[in-house]
């Protein structure tokens, strides 16, 4: 996606960023088309030894024009919302292969998942179970629907972004039976059909070890309970798979559909993956222009257009993005903050870089930006977000335009009277 001239100026599939920067405003998230598509290939790729699907994982990048693209690769789509099962239908994904997950669904939600034919619901509690088979006895359907187990695995990532331990709020304990007398009952129920068992113990994996102790207790799980004679159809093995933030190399998905091979392969389950980092976050940057640069006592601060209600993951996560000009410059010795506008001490998208010397006017590339960027933007301070564009075929389009401050209060109303 990333590549450099002869001067040495960024271009993004072969297109300049300056001129981008130029062209759409700042700040501004750019998107590849070519990138998007061989990722998700090269991920279909790895795991093709055994039946699999794969559902991206929409809350990682829901641009419609993103999903389009993977929806023609042949994805299917997980889903955390009603909103995000609208954005993948429009985008033409269909609804048998859409995966809706999360531990807190409404009535309207579940509703509106049965009514399109949804294709599998991950239930995560005894209630939300219960709740399921009493709106699908009320519609007159059956409800497809996969337990998501909690196997007690330390993800080693994030403590917001991991989901496998026991004292979070994701799935159901496989501790002293509770998950398998969980699934007997769902078997049993009339207006249920069990589609079989899915984890997911977090984000930004970047070690395959916790995915394997996972999985292997998730297939234990499933083996005792074919054994009792019950039918376990699926293995939802969630995604998770990390990006290097920091020197840019591709997912290791080769080694990851290695591991799930030496595991499942054989096995008689059909498996399914939801990958939505791993497929996103190298395919998209963030373009910021410097406003002010303003020396401290011992580093300097450069002020840019773009904020923490661009880009969140900084000030949420302690999250590392790489930072770079866009046009060749002099190294400087100084370390440099690169801050936002927001009047907020946690408005930062770097701190402690060593950066070029770079002034007013100039931009910068936030990489590694394309997945937990555009979907968390806010409105904070009033600020409208950042453009979104897709590069494709060598052309830009734009897949969500700037809006002004006018567009923002037209959702609004002032008091009457």
């Amino acid at each position: 996606m990333i590549s450099y001239d002869e001067q040495g100026h960024v271009l993004i599939d072969g297109l300049s960023a300056d001129a981008l920067a130029e062209q759409f405003g700042t700040p501004l998230y750019v998107y590849s088309a070519d990138g998007f598509t061989s990722y998700f290939n090269a991920f279909q790729k790895a795991v093709s030894a055994v039946d699999a699907s794969t559902h991206y994982a929409v809350k990682a990048n829901s641009s419609l024009g993103i999903l389009q693209i993977l929806a023609a690769e042949g994805a299917g789509a997980d889903i955390v919302s009603a909103g995000e099962m609208i954005r993948a239908l429009k985008a033409g994904i269909e609804a048998s292969d859409i995966v809706f997950s999360g531990v807190g669904k409404s009535d309207a939600e579940l509703r509106f998942a049965l009514d399109n034919g949804i294709g599998q619901i991950n239930a995560e509690s005894k209630a939300e179970l219960e709740r399921i088979g009493f709106i699908a006895a009320e519609m007159g359907v059956v409800a497809p629907v996969a337990l998501r187990v909690n196997v007690d695995v330390d993800a080693k990532s994030h403590e917001k972004i991991s989901t496998g331990q026991k004292d979070t709020k994701f799935g159901i304990s496989v501790a002293d039976g509770q998950a398998e007398q969980l699934y007997h009952w769902l078997c049993e129920h009339p207006h249920l059909r069990a589609c079989g068992l899915a984890v997911h113990i977090g984000s930004q994996l970047t070690s395959l070890e916790p995915f394997e102790m996972a999985y292997t207790e998730l297939l234990a799980v499933a083996d005792r309970l074919r054994e009792a004679g019950y039918d376990v159809p699926v293995l939802d093995l969630g995604g998770g798979l990390g990006v290097d933030y920091h020197n840019f190399s591709h997912p290791d998905f080769a080694r990851y559909g290695e591991m799930v091979t030496r595991i499942f392969g054989n096995r008689g389950y059909k498996l399914g993956f939801e990958p939505g980092r791993s497929i996103a976050a190298d395919n998209g940057v963030l373009l910021t222009r410097i406003l002010y640069t303003k020396a401290g006592e011992d580093k300097r601060f450069v002020i840019v257009d773009g904020a923490m209600n661009d880009l969140i993951r900084p000030t949420l996560y302690e999250a590392y993005h790489h930072i770079e000009p866009t046009r060749p410059a002099s190294k400087h010795d100084q370390p440099a903050d690169i801050v936002g506008p927001v009047c907020e001490t946690g408005d930062y998208l770097g701190r402690g870089r060593e950066l070029a010397d770079v002034g007013r006017g100039d931009v910068l590339m936030v990489r590694s930006a394309g997945a937990y960027g555009a979907v968390m933007m806010s409105n904070y301070n009033t600020r409208p977000e950042a453009a979104e564009i897709l590069i494709r075929a060598g052309k830009a389009e734009v897949l969500r335009p700037r809006r002004t401050v006018e567009d923002l209060l037209k959702a609004e109303n002032m008091l009457s009277g």
